[in-house]
């Protein structure tokens, strides 16, 4: 048996999981792609031998044969596709993040509990192995109790200032760290009660004529005591930088590195290595197997390891980190 999906949005993220979900996901049949943009939707509908594709995403969701859906829509859009799916009765992998606003995330939510369908959010680092052989430590004990989180998320290049603007992309507090607030929630085992950002434009003075910054940092007061760090930065000309520490009382654990290529070219006066280009090349394991999962969590209607519940709560925190850079001072939850 194999899980008939369709995929809502073509552009760079949906790319990667037409791939995936043409070639890495057995369980799953690509059978139908749509994009605002037709063009773009039957080029990729040609690449990957897919029959059906839609300029209008209702015309792919109103198809009776379609069973679940994969949302890699514009940011802005997915709470609205997320309830059409929903109503469609179409379980739904939904890219981070899950709105921009809470009203907005929790009419998703409510729409969703009541179709009685899946929703997993793409929070991918949940199916890296390097995070998951993590958290088995920090749940095995390894490093006793977790007591500071430090994570940071460095692009290598700023994004496009249409997507920077917050109506479209939400901003770098929010678009780029609400992987990292999820990790802090997942890894630390507690809720994040208080966040206080500092930041600025620093490199790319374009990015402030449409409302966005470049470099910044946050920190987290955690419920059980625990406190953290995020650092955010688009300016990482030396390559795509994800790395997170968990710092117990008895041990830490550092996950990630800079280098993607296992080979070192030693000469004389110098010891080099590569570095990661980009997301797609770090965690092309994890968006394969997240995609498996939910294929898996439908056919034997089990319970996505990433809720909704928990995209809320990673936008939450998002939300007041960015409040917090907005009026200069500590935001509690």
């Amino acid at each position: 048996m194999t899980l008939r999906i369709g995929l809502i949005g073509a552009g760079r993220m949906g790319t990667t999981f037409a791939h995936h979900l043409a070639f890495t996901v057995t369980d799953a049949a690509f059978v139908a792609v749509a994009d605002s943009n037709a063009e773009t939707a039957g080029q990729v509908a040609a690449r990957y031998g897919v029959k059906k594709h839609f300029s209008d995403y209702r015309a792919l969701l109103d198809q009776k044969d379609i069973e679940a859906v994969v949302i890699a829509s514009p940011t802005g859009t997915h709470a609205e596709v997320v309830k059409a799916a929903a109503n469609a009765g179409k379980h739904i992998f939904c890219e981070k993040p899950l709105a921009l606003t809470l009203k907005e995330c929790d009419e998703a939510l409510a729409v969703v509990e009541k179709a009685k369908v899946k929703l997993q959010i793409g929070f991918m680092r949940h199916y890296d192995p390097a995070y998951m052989a993590a958290k088995q430590q920090i749940d095995s004990g390894a490093i006793g109790a977790p007591v500071m989180f430090k994570s940071m998320g460095r692009d290598p290049k700023r994004t496009s200032l249409e997507f920077a603007k917050r109506e479209n992309g939400g901003g770098l507090i929010l678009d780029m760290g609400v992987h990292d607030y999820d990790l802090a929630r997942w890894l630390m085992g507690s809720e994040v009660e208080r966040v206080y950002s500092e930041g600025g434009c620093l490199v790319y003075p374009e990015l402030k004529e449409v409302g966005d910054i470049d470099n910044a940092v946050v920190n987290l007061k955690f419920a059980n005591g625990a406190v953290g760090n995020v650092d955010l930065s688009r300016n990482a000309v030396y390559g795509y930088d994800v790395r997170t520490e968990v710092i117990g009382s008895k041990g830490s654990l550092f996950i990630g590195n800079l280098q993607q290529t296992p080979l070192l070219v030693m000469t004389p006066n110098a010891i080099t290595h590569d570095t990661i280009p980009y997301f797609m090349e770090r965690f092309v394991e994890a968006y394969s197997a997240e995609i498996r999962d939910f294929v898996k969590c439908v056919m034997e209607n089990g319970q996505p390891q990433v809720t909704g519940r928990d995209g809320r709560a990673a936008v939450a925190i998002g939300i007041a980190a960015t409040k917090s850079f907005d009026e200069g001072k500590p935001i509690t939850l």
